[in-house]
C-alpha cells in the first residue's frame, strides 16, 4: 500500500474535557508534524467550529518544553535536578519499589491516581487494569460530576436528555450554570443559529456577566449556590398563574398537593432576597418559560460546583417538568448523555483481574489522605506510593496547602507519566514523557452529544514519549498481572471494546470516524416516561435510588437532604471575617491547567487576576490591577484585581487555574477551596468559597 500524500487532512477528535469533544480536520505535514487544525464541518454539533485553544494545537504539541526522556530524580522534591534515565531502568525501579511497598505495607498502600487529561478512555482508564490486577487502592471519582449527575438523576432517573441538535427546534434556550463562549462554543453556535433563523430566546443564568450572558435576550445574573431559589420561585409562579401542565404533572411525574404547598412559601420575593434578583425579573422568567413549551433548558457542571449543587441541578430540572416542555421536540432538559452509551469497557478496566474490596479513596480529598488524616485514609495504612496519569493534583486538587505537604512527603514514593513538566511532576521521583492524542490510538464520547468518535494514530511520537497504555501494560508485566490486553495494540482494545458493546467493528467506525448512539427522540426526551420504576419524574428528588443505581457512598445522612426540590442553605457562608463569596471559573484560554504552557493561552490570560466589584472595591481602597491578597482559614492567595460591574457586590471570580508558579507568592487559587466531601455522594465545592480580601 502507498503511503499517503502529505500534506493532507486527516480525521481525529478532541481529547479535552469538554462536553462538545469536537471532531477535527488536523492538516498532517509529515510523520511528527501537523499543521492548522480546524473543526470538522461534516460534523452536526461541530459544524466546522472549535475553540481558540484547540485551534492552535500545534503549539502544543510542538512546544519545545514537551517532555522527552525518562527522567529520576537526584536532587530534593521540587528542587528540579533530575537525571535522564533509559525506560527500562525506569520501569524496573518503579516495579521494584512498588513490589517492596506491597510487601512492607500491603497493595492498598499503592494509589493509582488519574482523571481527565485525556477524555480517551483506553488512554485514561486503562490505569484500572493494573489497579484491579494488583489489589491497589480505589479512586472514588469526585473532582468534577460529583455534584452534578447525582442531581440529574435524581430527578429522571438517567443520565441523558433531548438530542442537542434540537435546539434548532427550540422557541428558546436556557442556558444555565456554564459559560460555553469559554468552555463549550458549540452550544453557543447552535443557540446563536436557532436565534437567527427562528427567533429563538435566549436565557442566560449565571453568577457573573460571562461573554455567554452578553449574547443573552435574557439575563439572569444570581448570587452562587442560589439557584434552587429562583428554580422553586418559577415554579411557584408557574402553579400560581395556571402556566403549569396539569396533565404532564399527573401522567410523569409525582406531582400532589404535598409539594404545591411547599411551592407555595417560595414565592419570588422570598427567592428575590436570595438570588439578588428583581421580583420582577423571576416573574419574567417563568412567565417566558411557561408560555414557550418548546424550551430547552442546558445545565451546565458550573452552578453544581457548591456544597447545594446537587439540590440546585435537582431544582432547575424540576421546572421543564413542570411546564411538560420535554413532551416538544425542541424542549426538556439537558446534562450529559454519559448515560447512553451502552459500551461494555470491562477489558479496558481489567474487571476479571479485581482483587476483594480494596478501600476507596476520595480523590478530591489527595491533601488529607497524604497527609495522614484517618477518616480519608479510612483508618487503613498510609499511601506510600502514587502513580498519577491524566492529572495535576498539585495545581488542579482543592486544599493545595495539604495536597502540596503530602506529595513532599520524603517517604512517599511517586511516578508521574506526563506531557509537561508539571508542577506535579516537579514533585515527583521518576517523571516519565507522554503521548498526546494524535500519537496514539483511541475512543471519545461526547458528554454533550450522542457520537461515539474514533482517533486514530496520526502521529510519531517526539523522543522516547510512550502512551499511557503502553506504560501500563510495562508495569503490568513486571509487578507479575496477567492479562489478554498485555497482548494487545491500544487499538485492538478499542476494537474488542467496541466489539463487546455490540457497536460495528472498528474498520467500519475508522471509515467515519464516528458511530452515532443517539436514541429516537421521544427516548431521549423520555415521551414515554422517566427511568424510575414507575416512569414518574421526582420532584421528591430520589437521592437512595441514585446512591443504589450508581454505587454511590454518602457524604452525609440522608435525614438532613431536601425533602423536596428546594433551595439548600448549606454553603459556605460569608460573615464578618470572610466577607465575600469566591467561585474560580473557567477562563477560555486554559482547561484547568492544560494549555497554561501555549503562548497563544498565555497571552490572553497573562497573570493570576480576580474580579472585584467596583464598589467593593472602593471600601477597600482597591484600584483596577492592584494587588490583593484573598484569604481564609486554608490559606492565603495574591492576585492582581480587575474591578468589574458585572457580578454581585460581595462575590469575587477567579478565572481559571494558574499555576501555583504564576502566583507572587507560588500558592495558586485552589489554596482556599475546600475538600470536604459534598452532600450528598462527595465532590469538591470548587466554586463555593468564603474570603477576605486586602490590599497588598
Amino acid at each position: 500500500m502507498n503511503a499517503p500524500l502529505l500534506p493532507r487532512i486527516a480525521r481525529s477528535v478532541c481529547p479535552h474535557d469538554c462536553p462538545s469533544t469536537c471532531a477535527l480536520d488536523v492538516e498532517i505535514i509529515d510523520a511528527h508534524t501537523i499543521g492548522r487544525v480546524r473543526g470538522a464541518k461534516d460534523d452536526p454539533y461541530t459544524a466546522g467550529v472549535i475553540c481558540e485553544k484547540v485551534a492552535r494545537y500545534g503549539e502544543r504539541i510542538h512546544h519545545p518544553n514537551r517532555l522527552l526522556h525518562p527522567l529520576r530524580r537526584i536532587g530534593k522534591k521540587g528542587a528540579g535536578q533530575w537525571q535522564q534515565i533509559s525506560w527500562d531502568e525506569a520501569l524496573d525501579e518503579i516495579a521494584t519499589r512498588l513490589l517492596a511497598i506491597e510487601a512492607e505495607f500491603g497493595a492498598e498502600a499503592i494509589w493509582p491516581y488519574f482523571y481527565a487529561g485525556t477524555m480517551g478512555h483506553v488512554q485514561r482508564d486503562g490505569i484500572e487494569r493494573l489497579r484491579h490486577g494488583k489489589g491497589y487502592s480505589l479512586q472514588y471519582d469526585t473532582i468534577c460530576t460529583g455534584t452534578a449527575w447525582p442531581g440529574y438523576l435524581a430527578g429522571t432517573g438517567l443520565l441523558t436528555g433531548p438530542n442537542p441538535e434540537t435546539i434548532l427546534d427550540s422557541d428558546c434556550v436556557v442556558i444555565w450554570g456554564t459559560n460555553p463562549v469559554n468552555t463549550q462554543v458549540n452550544l453557543m453556535t447552535h443557540a446563536m443559529r436557532a436565534r437567527k433563523e427562528r427567533g429563538t430566546k435566549v436565557v442566560v443564568v449565571d453568577i457573573y456577566q460571562t461573554g455567554t450572558m452578553e449574547q443573552a435576550d435574557m439575563a439572569l445574573l444570581i448570587r452562587p449556590g442560589s439557584d434552587g431559589a429562583l428554580a422553586c420561585a418559577v415554579m411557584h409562579v408557574l402553579l400560581r398563574d395556571g402556566l403549569a401542565d396539569q396533565q404532564f404533572l399527573r401522567d410523569f411525574t409525582d406531582f400532589d398537593t404535598e409539594f404545591a404547598t411547599h411551592l407555595a412559601t417560595r414565592t419570588p420575593e422570598w427567592a428575590a432576597a436570595i438570588t439578588g434578583l428583581a421580583v420582577s425579573e423571576i416573574e419574567a422568567f417563568a412567565r417566558l418559560v411557561g408560555t414557550t413549551p418548546k424550551t430547552f433548558f442546558r445545565l451546565g457542571y458550573g452552578f453544581t460546583r457548591q456544597r447545594n449543587g446537587a439540590t440546585n441541578m435537582h431544582a432547575a430540572l424540576c421546572i421543564p417538568a413542570m411546564t411538560g416542555s420535554w413532551r416538544h421536540r425542541g424542549g426538556g432538559a439537558f446534562h450529559s448523555n454519559s448515560g447512553a452509551w451502552a459500551l461494555d469497557k470491562s477489558a479496558i478496566y481489567g474487571s476479571s483481574l479485581a482483587k476483594g474490596a480494596p478501600r476507596l479513596l476520595d480523590m478530591s480529598e489527595i491533601g488529607a489522605i497524604l497527609t495522614g488524616d484517618a477518616t480519608a485514609l479510612q483508618d487503613g495504612a498510609p499511601v506510600k506510593a502514587l502513580f498519577i496519569q491524566n492529572t495535576n493534583p498539585a495545581t488542579v486538587a482543592p486544599d493545595q496547602t495539604l495536597v502540596r505537604q503530602g506529595l513532599l512527603r520524603k517517604d512517599l514514593f511517586t511516578v508521574v507519566h506526563e506531557q509537561f513538566m508539571t508542577e506535579t511532576a516537579e514533585l515527583a521521583d521518576i517523571v516519565l514523557p507522554a503521548t498526546m492524542f494524535l500519537e496514539h490510538n483511541d475512543y471519545y464520547t461526547r458528554g454533550g452529544h450522542n457520537r461515539v468518535l474514533y482517533g486514530p494514530k496520526l502521529l510519531e511520537a517526539p523522543g522516547e514519549a510512550r502512551s499511557n497504555f503502553e506504560v501500563v501494560n510495562a508495569l503490568m508485566r513486571r509487578v507479575g498481572v496477567t492479562d489478554a490486553t498485555l497482548d494487545m495494540t491500544d487499538r485492538d482494545l478499542v476494537a474488542e471494546t467496541f466489539r463487546r458493546s455490540d457497536y460495528p467493528p472498528i474498520e467500519v467506525i475508522e471509515a467515519t470516524g464516528f458511530f452515532d448512539r443517539a436514541l429516537p427522540d421521544d427516548e431521549h426526551r423520555f415521551a414515554s416516561g422517566f427511568a424510575w420504576s414507575d416512569g414518574k419524574f421526582r420532584f421528591r428528588p430520589n437521592w437512595q435510588g441514585v446512591a443504589d443505581k450508581q454505587g454511590y457512598r454518602w457524604a452525609c445522612d440522608p435525614a438532613i437532604m431536601p425533602r423536596f426540590a428546594d433551595w439548600w442553605d448549606v454553603n459556605e457562608a460569608a460573615d464578618a471575617t470572610h466577607p465575600f463569596r469566591l467561585a474560580t471559573s473557567p477562563a477560555r484560554a486554559f482547561l484547568n491547567s492544560s494549555f497554561t504552557e501555549t503562548p497563544g493561552s498565555k497571552k490572553r490570560h497573562p497573570e493570576p487576576t480576580v474580579f472585584v466589584h467596583p464598589d467593593d472595591a472602593l471600601g477597600a481602597g482597591i484600584s483596577d490591577g492592584a494587588r490583593v491578597r484573598l484569604g481564609n482559614q486554608r490559606g492565603s492567595v495574591v492576585l492582581t484585581a480587575k474591578l468589574f460591574g458585572g457580578i454581585r457586590r460581595g462575590v469575587l471570580i477567579a478565572e481559571s487555574i494558574q499555576p501555583n508558579k504564576a502566583h507572587i507568592e507560588g500558592r495558586g487559587i485552589n489554596t482556599l477551596i475546600g475538600a470536604d466531601p459534598a452532600p450528598p455522594f462527595g465532590g469538591a465545592a470548587f466554586h463555593d468559597c468564603a474570603v477576605w480580601m486586602e490590599r497588598v
